[in-house]
Formats: structure tokens, C-alpha cells, sequence
């Protein structure tokens, strides 16, 4: 399997805390062992084409946050059995489905639609370039050159048209926050 390394845990704070808020939350998660935080809902997912379905099944939403580092590139399967003898195989890559782009440009699109930007170089430019391209509201970017992906703290900026730099917090002080800013967009 070719994917992204993530712990999960940005994205379970979260769901946690839109749930201690009191919203209605179904958390796709993909495979990590980490605990359903309390009255949350979870579908878990493999493969992002299972996570694509699974974010449209749970629709109509208000908001959606989509955290997961989901692999942009999968391998296409093989019509032949793949040998050892024949020495290491030519994999030939497709691009796996952009279910940020693809839920932004719903006819189901949620009020709100949150994506984040995993970036190791250019953080802000590149999150900036994202949520243009993407066409979502909000992105939270972070650096994850350092220990972010795995570790229990997380420094990110909110891009919402201006940019928010948030200092260093435990990644579920990150949550809380955001929950908040999106209680507060949400009215």
C-alpha cells in the first residue's frame, strides 16, 4: 500500500470536540487504533475511494472537515499474476479520487467545507493555492516536516481568505478552536 502517514489524531480531536459542542458528527476514518470518541458516529474506510463514498453517504451536512491524508496516487491493478522469478514489476499509478475538490463542487456541497494542507515546504502559499484550487472555504495548514503527523501537538494557520497563524497547541486545543470559528461561521 502507497498512502500518507497520519496517526489520525487531529481528525478523532476533532470529532470529539464538534460532538462535546453538540453537533451531529459521522467520523470516516481510515485505518488507525484510535478510540470513537463519545456520541460520535464512525464508518471505517481502506481506500479512498471508500472514504470518497462513505463522506458522500453522510450527506446533507452543515460542515465538512476533511483531515485525512488521503494517498493522491494508488497502483492500478494487474491483469497478470505478478512473479517473483520476473524481477521487481513496473507499477503504473492512477490518481485516487479529490474528494475535497469533488465535495466542494457538490450540488450537495455543505454550508461550510473545511480541507487541510499537510505541507513540508511553502506552508501558507501552498494552502493558499489549495483552497483556490480545491474551492473550499477553509484550510488548515500545518508543517508536517517535523513530528505533526505523529505527534500529540500541532501549529497550524487557518486560510479563509485571510491567514490566521495559530500558535502551538495540543492537537486538541486545535480542534476546539476550530470547532468554535466554525460555530461562529455557522451562526
Amino acid at each position: 500500500m502507497i498512502a500518507n502517514r497520519s496517526s489520525g489524531r487531529q481528525g478523532f480531536a476533532i470529532a470529539a470536540a464538534a460532538a462535546a459542542a453538540g453537533a451531529r458528527v459521522t467520523l470516516v476514518a481510515g485505518p488507525v487504533a484510535l478510540a470513537t470518541p463519545t456520541g460520535v458516529d464512525r464508518i471505517d474506510v481502506e481506500t479512498a475511494e471508500q472514504m470518497a463514498g462513505a463522506v458522500f453517504a453522510a450527506l446533507p451536512a452543515d460542515a465538512s472537515i476533511l483531515v485525512a491524508a488521503v494517498a493522491d496516487w494508488r497502483v492500478e491493478r494487474s491483469s497478470i499474476k505478478l512473479k517473483k522469478s520476473a524481477g521487481p514489476p513496473q507499477l503504473r499509478f492512477t490518481a485516487t479520487r479529490d474528494i475535497l475538490a469533488e465535495l466542494s463542487a457538490s450540488s450537495s456541497r455543505p454550508t461550510l467545507v473545511v480541507g487541510f494542507a499537510a505541507e513540508t515546504d511553502n506552508v501558507i502559499a501552498a494552502a493558499v493555492e489549495k483552497r483556490r484550487r480545491k474551492g473550499a472555504d477553509w484550510i488548515v495548514a500545518n508543517d508536517v516536516s517535523g513530528d505533526a503527523m505523529g505527534g500529540p501537538r500541532n501549529r497550524v494557520h487557518l486560510i479563509t481568505g485571510d491567514v490566521e497563524d495559530w500558535p502551538e497547541m495540543s492537537k486538541e486545543e486545535v480542534a476546539r478552536r476550530l470547532v468554535a470559528r466554525i460555530a461562529q461561521a455557522l451562526g
